[in-house]
């Protein structure tokens, strides 16, 4: 085994470990919880390694990264990057989920796409916690328009919401408005019990308030400033 291999299973090992952990503590079930490794602006060769782990489960914020290494890869691929109505058509054509539609225009693109290329995917809807628009998402006034839309499409698949907890909000102050907010949304959307949160830095307090899919890259993959 390489040095960075060695490197990534054992960070790998150790963000498991932790995971298993917040679990435990917060009396859930290890199998409720996605881990999906984050490889954004890594190597290939880095999802080799993954994938050679029992890793199956990987994030990408970029349409090229994702179209590249999904195709030597193969696994889940997840796009969590900010939606362009342009690049649609290429996300579709690899991600099997996408974490951060917050526009009906971009659902229903999404669809038509979908049906065109025989494809179903499984989908999140951005909730932001304050409304800033240059992070994306939707107040939870307007998550019941958008899961209508995915509802009523021919392809797609809700899972639930996705959030990324505003940088000024502290870790648990966020969760727990985030915790209370997907409670409002499974009453009124029952199958839709999925929540993706949680990143490196944050992801044991995610599980705790209740998070079914992480989203960990540095923890793994290492400091993101060696990996051009």
């Amino acid at each position: 085994m390489t040095e960075r291999a060695e490197f990534i299973s054992q960070s790998l090992k150790d963000v498991q470990s932790r995971i298993s952990a917040a679990a435990s503590k917060a009396d859930r079930k290890l199998a409720e919880i996605t881990l999906i490794a984050v490889t954004k602006t890594y190597p290939v060769s880095d999802v080799e390694i993954l994938r050679d782990l029992g890793q199956s489960h990987f994030g990408e914020n970029r349409t090229e990264e994702g179209a590249e290494k999904s195709l030597i890869v193969p696994g889940v691929w997840h796009f969590q990057g900010q939606v362009q109505s342009r690049k649609l058509r290429e996300i579709a054509a690899w991600a099997d989920v996408i974490h951060s539609l917050d526009q009906v225009s971009h659902i229903e693109k999404l669809d038509r796409i979908c049906t065109e290329i025989d494809k179903r995917i499984k989908v999140f809807i951005q909730l932001s916690l304050d409304g800033a628009p240059d992070r994306g998402g939707v107040v939870e006034e307007g998550l019941r328009e958008l899961a209508e839309v995915v509802l009523n499409s021919q392809r797609l698949q809700l899972l639930g919401l996705m959030c990324v907890p505003p940088v000024e909000y502290k870790h648990q102050a966020a969760f727990e408005e985030i915790a209370q907010i997907q409670q409002r949304f499974i009453s009124q959307y029952p199958e839709a019990i999925s929540l993706s949160a949680g990143m490196s830095s944050d992801f044991e307090t995610a599980i705790a308030h209740g998070a079914t899919h992480l989203r960990v890259g540095s923890e793994i993959l290492g400091s993101r400033t060696h990996h051009p």
